[in-house]
């Protein structure tokens, strides 16, 4: 081989040096100062539009409609490149566009994107606006490269939302149908279950449930609760049976968990409260599904000696199957390999394998489409809350790692 003709692994490497930092953090500091609680994308949604339109990247709208539950109308924004092999493999980068609802108690503006030793504050700086930034500018990378296989990116609606609609929507309207791997970039070492000391690749998460509880007394004087049925008191006894019944556990996921979320009943002036609801949220391994959950509660209610009346469901989706479903992923999977050695070769260090204690698009990703799917993303703090902040290096080399392992993956 001539001295001057590159290796197969110096080009690989090349594509991540084509990662300009400045240009990132230009991006994610854009990104973060235009607000977008879930259920108010626009105007997030028709910047990233523009953007990719500005550099030739032919982006697509994608309407999102949820019109029986939340009334939510919305787009996300997909593009692809087009690669020449139609049996090579197809990459998907996945990326959210909306943060939680501004928290109180910010002492700065919370869109500031402001800068301060290495870090960008700002509500979804971490969740996930570096990382959609990280995708974004890997996404421009790889369109100068001659891919066989393709690369699709969704920039989606409502990941922070009740139901992941956005993403939900892309599976069943078909753009992931020929996805062979998924990439989302959620901030990685932030939410596992495990201790994480290097950069993290995260190959699975439990799923969730929600319960709706609705506990039925009967009303008395409140001066004479003997004569009642104290809905209240037994909706607390129902409770602490929930939360203490044996949950699922997975040798990679680890055990289930039960919060109480909520509970309101009562409040007349002097009267023994007939009526009272809760939500508790359940979060599952793999094995225990929708009719799992509802017969564990409905048995540790059933062991309970309460005369109140217990209703229990799960919460109401617009479609049957919309629920965020466990999954693993196969560490040594062809099309996951390549993630761990970008890493290896593009910063000397072997990452750790992580797993998601919470829920997300990638749920929606890895358990219902089926679909081999990595997180890798930034790290940072303060996610969902006040002062949350994203380090931009790890921003930077987010995007050098998905751009080097989807090139190995198409090239």
């Amino acid at each position: 081989m001539s001295s001057d003709t590159p290796t197969e692994t110096e080009t690989e490497t090349d594509i991540a040096s084509e990662i300009d930092a400045d240009e990132t953090t230009t991006l994610l500091q854009d990104l973060v100062q235009i607000p977008s609680p879930f259920f108010e994308e626009e105007e997030i949604a028709t910047y990233i539009y523009e953007w990719l339109d500005e550099r030739g990247l032919d982006p697509e709208y994608h309407h999102v409609s949820e019109p029986d539950i939340t009334g939510f109308e919305g787009d996300n924004v997909v593009a692809r490149i087009e690669g020449s092999d139609p049996d090579a493999p197809t990459v998907l980068l996945n990326g959210h566009m909306d943060t939680v609802q501004h928290v109180d108690g910010w002492t700065e503006d919370p869109t500031s994107g402001r800068i301060e030793d290495g870090k960008l504050y700002g509500q979804g700086a971490c969740d996930m606006k570096g990382g959609l930034a990280a995708i974004l500018v890997a996404f421009e990378a790889l369109a100068e490269r001659d891919l066989k296989g393709d690369v699709v990116l969704t920039a989606v609606v409502d990941e922070e939302g009740p139901f992941g609609l956005g993403t939900d929507a892309a599976i069943r309207d078909g753009l992931t149908d020929d996805c062979d791997v998924a990439v989302v970039t959620e901030p990685a070492p932030t939410i596992t279950q495990q201790d994480i000391e290097n950069p993290a690749i995260v190959l699975g998460a439990r799923g969730r449930f929600l319960y709706e509880i609705s506990v039925t007394g009967k009303a008395a004087h409140g001066s004479q609760p003997d004569n009642g049925v104290n809905a209240v008191l037994d909706a607390g006894r129902v409770a602490e049976a929930i939360s203490e019944m044996e949950l699922g556990s997975h040798p990679k996921l680890g055990s289930g968990s039960v919060c109480v979320l909520s509970i309101a009943g009562g409040g007349e002036p002097l009267s023994v409260p007939d009526y009272c609801e809760m939500e508790i949220d359940r979060h599952v391994v793999p094995g225990e599904t929708a009719e799992s959950v509802l017969e564990d509660a409905r048995r540790a209610v059933d062991r309970l000696d309460i005369e109140s009346e217990v209703d229990i469901s799960l919460r109401e989706a617009p479609e049957p199957d919309l629920y965020f479903q466990p999954y693993t992923t196969d560490e040594d999977h062809p099309l996951v390999t390549p993630f761990f050695e970008s890493m290896r070769d593009l910063f000397d260090t072997e990452p750790d394998v992580g797993y998601f204690s919470s829920v997300g698009d990638f749920n929606h990703l890895g358990g219902r489409a089926e679909i081999p799917t990595v997180i890798v993303g930034p790290d940072g703090a303060n996610v969902h809350g006040t002062g949350e902040y994203v380090y931009l290096d790890e921003v930077v080399e987010t995007a050098q790692v998905v751009a080097n392992a989807t090139s190995r993956i198409t090239e």
